[in-house]
């Protein structure tokens, strides 16, 4: 029996390369178990995403499970075909813009016309088969996907990992309160002399922000003290002693175990019963109706769908680096091992995430916590994958665990990524000044897309007239040692221009 038991570990060790890329089974369990605490919010804000009247919405179990489907089919294909510690999920933004979309959040209603679930639905099915086009199509061998990665200027594929580092533990940050809306400034630090008046709602967490502040805080400090000490697992550790402290703040609800709280509970047959035959089941709903779009809408319908595809592409490339940066998972092109793959994975998973009845799956950014964790290998994707299935069947369990506890985790995480800042070359204005507005971008406009968007433009933009302007010195120059300027700009980075510049100023609805 035991030489059986060693016999399958070794069979999984081989499958993932987990000892060749220096990693241990539990180490990637540890990991995996690590990337869904911090990304299991995903379960309950995603349909809140979609509907303004959150759980009062008869639909919002058939999204629930359409998003835990979605975060398992994304997650697996990482894990048996990418082979990579990435998670995917529903994403957060690309969820808010379907819920504009059916909300009538983006204006439609002013221009006589509105979609359905369905039609959003339709238009993520679209996006996705775009995006899985651009991953197999290839040019001498290399994926358009993969083509387009490598037109990313080298500084600006520096400054992303960084950019995603803040971003992260803004998003840590957000979670927990620490930072908050603020009428004069847009943003603020907590105020810890007043416990009783500042609220936070974000991420499934609902209470006072000095106090959830305070336990994302000492679960930043522990998970800190821990690593310092080399003590393994500190970021499971740190989340789940976060947890605990956030009992006595009242942060920590217990009631949420008993099931019926917001929305969750035990009784997953009767949401499955919804979700596959209810009169409000989302399944395979972009089927139902979905491409009859109202009358007037098709210009709209097109700029949509482009956007869920750009929105898609460039926050997977961004998150992919980053991560797989962290892991020391690139090859020497600086490109993420097994891209491909990881391309493949993120485009199949959002058409079926589509057909499912879920937004954009796309690769989460909290997969970095994992990578923290010691994540190498696609058992960490696999690990990750099983438990968004249990959670299908105990999410009260895992519903207990506060976005605040989860949040530390994330926050140190963040920190971790900014040890890349010291790669860049802070001599050339070139490269600088698009890196600067990456990393700036990403976590204030709250999306990794437009933080490479504005670094792209501003690149193009400073390379062109540098050029001109060195040509106007070549000219005035009477020295025969003068040199020539090179125009060393390729096509493929012109054509990403030319696409982030429809992005920005092409408006949706005209």
């Amino acid at each position: 029996m035991e030489n059986e038991k060693k016999g399958f570990l070794a069979g999984v060790d081989k499958f993932f390369g987990v000892s060749a890329r220096g990693s241990k089974i539990k180490t990637e369990i540890v990991a995996g178990i690590v990337t869904f605490l911090a990304m299991c919010y995903i379960l309950t804000v995603n349909p809140n995403q979609f509907f303004y009247a959150g759980t009062a919405n008869p639909a919002w179990t058939s999204v629930f499970i359409a998003t835990a489907f979605g975060a398992i089919v994304g997650t697996l294909l990482m894990a048996f075909l990418a082979k990579l510690p990435l998670a995917q999920a529903s994403g957060m933004g690309l969820n808010s813009m379907v819920g504009s979309i059916i909300g009538g959040g983006l204006g439609f209603y002013a221009y006589g016309f509105s979609f359905s679930l369905a039609n959003a639905m339709f238009m993520v099915l679209v996006s996705g088969i775009l995006f899985l086009l651009l991953s197999v199509i290839s040019i001498k061998g290399s994926s358009l996907r993969l083509t387009i990665f490598k037109g990313i200027p080298a500084a600006i594929r520096t400054a992303i990992p960084v950019g995603i580092g803040l971003f992260i533990a803004y998003i840590g940050f957000q979670n927990a309160g620490i930072i908050l809306t603020n009428q004069y400034t847009q943003v603020g630090f907590v105020d810890f002399t007043n416990w009783g008046e500042q609220m936070i709602q974000w991420s499934g967490t609902v209470g006072f922000a000095a106090k959830t502040a305070s336990v994302a805080l000492i679960g930043v400090i522990l998970i800190a003290v821990l690593d310092k000490l080399n003590v393994k697992g500190s970021l499971i550790i740190g989340i789940l002693g976060a947890t605990v402290v956030g009992i006595p703040f009242g942060v920590t609800n217990l009631e949420i175990l008993k099931g019926n709280a917001n929305g969750i509970t035990w009784k997953f047959w009767e949401n499955f019963a919804d979700y596959f035959t209810g009169e409000n089941s989302t399944f395979l709903i972009a089927f139902k109706d979905g491409w009859n779009f109202p009358e007037g809408s098709i210009f709209t319908v097109i700029m949509i769908t482009i956007s869920f595809c750009m929105i898609d592409m460039f926050d997977t490339m961004g998150t992919c680096l980053g991560c797989c940066s962290a892991a020391g998972l690139l090859d020497e092109n600086g490109t993420p091992i097994n891209y491909d793959q990881i391309m493949y994975s993120d485009s199949i998973a959002t058409c079926t995430g589509a057909l499912l009845g879920t937004s954009t799956v796309t690769t989460f950014v909290e997969s970095g916590a994992g990578v923290a964790a010691g994540g190498k290998t696609g058992l960490t994707a696999l690990t990750t994958a099983v438990m968004f299935f249990l959670a299908i069947f105990l999410l009260p369990v895992f519903a207990t665990i506060p976005s605040a506890a989860s949040a530390s985790a994330l926050i140190y995480v963040g920190a971790l990524m900014m040890k890349g800042v010291k790669n860049l070359d802070f001599s050339d204005a070139r490269a600088v000044i698009p890196a600067f507005l990456a990393i700036v971008v990403m976590p204030l406009g709250y999306s990794i897309t437009k933080g490479i968007g504005i670094a792209i433009l501003s690149y193009v933009i400073i390379a062109v007239l540098s050029y001109v302007g060195e040509w106007i010195k070549y000219a005035c120059t009477k020295s025969e040692e003068k040199t020539k300027p090179v125009w060393d700009i390729s096509v493929v980075t012109i054509i990403i221009f030319v696409l982030f510049a429809v992005y920005f100023f092409v408006p949706t609805v005209l």
